[in-house]
């Protein structure tokens, strides 16, 4: 597995444990990301489980999310942050709200990775915009 690959799980893997629960909603969309995103293309789908259940590992430990936020930042280029955030904020929507926790990762994130308010804005905006559904009023 490729550094990167690891950072990328590890910031969706983050994201989706940030609660204490980790739904069906968030592993889908970890895996569908995995899946059809281009930055996954060359990574091996058998690292996937391995990868999240050392995420899970370190974020258990003392300074956890320390360590594990460091890691992300060491281990992903520039280039792919804003792409990060963006996983981020799809995992942390996939289940149709985006809970207190799960909001504080991602100013974590936000703020470790450098990533510009305003473009974390339209990130998050179309996060909330691709998960969306009709609810039918009475």
């Amino acid at each position: 597995m490729q550094d990167h690959h690891k950072a990328l799980i590890y910031t969706m893997v983050l994201v989706s444990a940030a609660d204490g629960d980790m739904s069906d909603a968030e592993l889908v969309s970890i895996g569908e990301t995995v899946d059809f995103l281009p930055v996954f293309k060359d990574f091996d789908k058998d690292d996937l489980i391995p990868a999240a259940q050392d995420c899970a590992g370190i974020f258990q430990k003392d300074d956890g999310l320390s360590d594990v936020l460091k890691s992300i930042k060491k281990n992903l280029p520039k280039s792919l942050r804003e792409t990060a955030y963006a996983i981020a904020c799809d995992v942390a929507a996939a289940d149709g709200e985006v809970k207190q926790e799960e909001a504080r990762i991602l100013e974590l994130l936000r703020y470790k990775l450098k990533i510009d308010r305003l473009i974390s804005a339209g990130i998050e905006r179309g996060a909330r915009a691709r998960h969306a559904v009709h609810r039918k009023k009475d």
